[in-house]
């Protein structure tokens, strides 16, 4: 899997994976969407990881920090391989794999891994989570999953398997959840004010339509710690991140809220009503001077949350 590029709500995906989001993983996209080309959507995965890069490398310091000194680290549901790259940067000493489902993805990440010079420290596995994991040679020291895990029927189940693959002492460390990304004031002088607060909200409902969907999905409340805890894990933290660029955004910013604002209003358009519709279509028309390519007001901010745990000692 790999992640959707980004959670809004929770849901959205920006990491550059997409589990699909398994299928990624980054989280996006959306979940609008079931049968998607991922392979297609390496740009615009590997576009929306680089505009957040600095949010994961404060995660990946912070992981650092905690003591994580991994010889093997496994990004499970990678996409393109960015925040693979991101954390290869930030523990030199470390072997990289990634792991996805779509090789056309993982060809990306072979790439990145050359041109970043980490090539002979950095291995790839196609398969879907968590089953892919079983082709580990060795147990991980750090397995990163970014919103890839929500694209699992059985979340507890694949935790399990995820803790049964860390070394003694190995960390598992879970992005899911978090604050809805925006980008838009509450009121932007065209359409009703609270655009952006009501297609969180439908896709909210669109995202419980995709897990419903999901083979073997089982309903669980997602107290994450909780989950952790039942897969065997000891010395849980959870830590939030904020992610901050004001406006006026720089032209990749931009580029990743227009190319991200039109993929959740191709997903989500048939639940909203003919008025944010027509909001829509204004935002992403190059012509409008109210569109999201002319304002000045634009902005990115969001909040993400990361749970860790430990394999036993």
């Amino acid at each position: 899997m790999a992640r959707h590029e980004h959670d809004h709500d929770g849901h959205h995906d920006h990491d550059g994976q997409h589990a699909q989001h398994g299928h990624g993983g980054q989280h996006g996209h959306h979940h609008g969407y079931t049968d998607l080309d991922w392979g297609a959507l390496a740009d615009h995965l590997e576009g929306q990881a680089e505009v957040f890069a600095p949010l994961y490398r404060q995660i990946a310091g912070w992981l650092a920090a905690r003591g994580a000194e991994p010889g093997l680290i496994v990004d499970a549901g990678s996409g393109p391989g960015v925040i693979s790259g991101l954390f290869a940067e930030t523990f030199p000493g470390a072997r990289v794999v990634a792991a996805d489902g779509s090789e056309p993805l993982l060809a990306r990440a072979r790439e990145r891994a050359d041109r970043l010079g980490i090539a002979d420290r950095f291995s790839t596995l196609t398969g879907e989570l968590p089953d892919v994991l079983g082709d580990l040679d060795y147990p991980a020291d750090l397995l990163w999953a970014s919103r890839s895990l929500h694209h699992v029927g059985d979340q507890q189940a694949a935790l399990t398997a995820f803790a049964d693959r860390l070394a003694p002492g190995g960390m598992l460390a879970l992005l899911e959840g978090g604050l809805p990304v925006r980008c838009l004031p509450r009121d932007i002088g065209i359409g009703r004010p609270g655009l952006e607060s009501r297609i969180d909200a439908v896709e909210t409902v669109a995202f419980a339509e995709m897990r419903a969907a999901l083979p073997g999905a089982e309903s669980v409340t997602e107290d994450w710690p909780g989950l952790l805890a039942s897969a065997g894990l000891v010395d849980r933290v959870t830590r939030s991140f904020l992610f901050d660029l004001p406006a006026p955004l720089d032209d990749a910013a931009r580029a990743y809220v227009v190319d991200e604002f039109r993929r959740r209003a191709d997903a989500l358009s048939p639940y909203l009503d003919a008025d944010d519709r027509a909001t829509q279509d204004r935002l992403l028309d190059p012509d409008d001077k109210a569109s999201l390519y002319h304002r000045t007001d634009l902005f990115l901010l969001t909040a993400v949350t990361v749970y860790t745990g430990r394999a036993a000692a």
